[in-house]
């Protein structure tokens, strides 16, 4: 019978938890054991006697007798080193680990012969979509992102026709038209605003336009910026100063700018330069996504409101941690459809012949699978 333990995050500012009653209700269906550390769900509205309830048991956080005996270890992000030393070898860690250039992640689980799954790299094929982490949590980020920058704004985001006169709807500029930018389109369109959308794959579109936004047709350039497992491609310095010129227009007329784009492991490229800032008119709110890469827009800072020369720039890290509760509900449901294939009669079996399983697995009882991404020299 495999055990599984859900941890009380340590990261600072989680505020989300591993697994919900729901979750672990059906990996005890399963024929699985689950131990809940003492206070793991408070924080995203999930009681101890909730975890209770549906079959887990309750444990001492950092219990070390308790993580001596687990199998499997369902977190958010990676614990804190002192408590994964405390896991036995052969255990297996599975969250979203932040693998690119970690080396510290790759010596801790190289020490420890530990096996471990990030989510981070579960290849985007049509299968894994139920498993896919990255976009339910980025679908919190845009919803959220348009209601911090709605709040911030100097204006009304519909229409309204008063007896004082008519008030025009706010127009917004969406950079990215990946999970996060459209619905931050849906959301914003749902507010009653005008929405463009930048992207430099003109395959989205159609997805754009078929939530009623406008569509900015990247630049004209000899490049053609595509696809890889799903996420836009890195473009050149030439194309990035072509899709900045091409913006400054729309900027100048823009009273919010929410920015999404981001390649990963990569720097985020730099799509407001701090010429463009200077170009927005006062009141306006530019709320960036991609702050913790570098940032698309220039002088954003996590977790920081910067009012500068009269534009509000918002650096929007950690979003899914203000929606904890269904951030909490999509991720664990995210874990369950990914594992749920791999436990027979209530065992764990790690299946790498699984496209999902052999594409994420980072470790394999402290043999580091993908060295290149973990390597603390890669690629910026």
């Amino acid at each position: 019978m495999a055990r599984f333990l859900i941890p009380l995050e340590s990261s600072p500012r989680e505020t989300r938890v591993s697994a919900t009653p729901e979750t672990i209700k059906k990996f005890i269906d399963l024929g699985c054991e689950v131990f809940v550390e003492d206070g793991a769900g408070i924080l995203a509205g999930f009681s101890n006697e909730s975890f209770s309830k549906a079959g887990a048991q309750l444990v001492s956080v950092g219990d070390e007798d308790i993580w001596n005996k687990t199998d499997v270890l369902l977190c958010v992000q990676k614990p804190n080193e002192k408590f994964i030393k405390f896991l036995k070898q052969g255990s297996f860690l599975i969250g979203l680990l932040a693998p690119y250039r970690n080396n510290s992640l790759s010596e801790c689980l190289k020490e420890n012969k530990l096996s471990a799954l990030a989510l981070e790299l579960l290849p985007r094929i049509s299968r894994a979509q139920s498993s896919d982490a990255l976009s339910s949590q980025a679908n919190i980020s845009g919803y959220k992102a348009v209601l911090l920058a709605a709040s911030a704004l100097d204006r009304y985001f519909p229409m309204l026709m008063t007896a004082a006169g008519t008030v025009q709807p706010a127009k917004v500029i969406v950079l990215g038209a990946g999970v996060a930018g459209l619905q931050a389109v849906a959301t914003a369109k749902r507010l009653g605003a005008v929405v463009y959308v930048s992207d430099i794959r003109p395959a989205v579109k159609e997805q754009v336009e078929s939530l009623g936004a406008r569509f900015i047709d990247p630049p004209e350039i000899t490049e053609k910026p595509s696809e890889s497992g799903g996420y836009a491609r890195q473009v050149s310095e030439e194309f990035l100063m072509a899709q900045r010129q091409k913006l400054i227009d729309q900027l100048i007329e823009a009273d919010v700018v929410i920015c999404t784009a981001q390649v990963p492991g990569k720097k985020a490229p730099r799509l407001i330069d701090e010429e463009m800032l200077d170009k927005m008119r006062y009141g306006s709110v530019v709320v960036d996504l991609a702050v913790e890469q570098g940032g698309n827009c220039y002088g954003t800072k996590p977790r920081e409101t910067i009012l500068r020369n009269g534009v509000n720039l918002i650096g929007g890290s950690d979003l899914p941690c203000s929606v904890p509760n269904h951030a909490s509900a999509l991720y664990s449901r995210n874990l369950l459809a990914l594992i749920n294939p791999l436990i027979t009669n209530g065992e764990l079996i790690i299946n790498t012949d699984d496209e999902l399983i052999d594409g994420s697995l980072i470790s394999q009882d402290g043999e580091i699978r993908f060295p290149e991404v973990l390597s603390s020299g890669g690629e910026d």
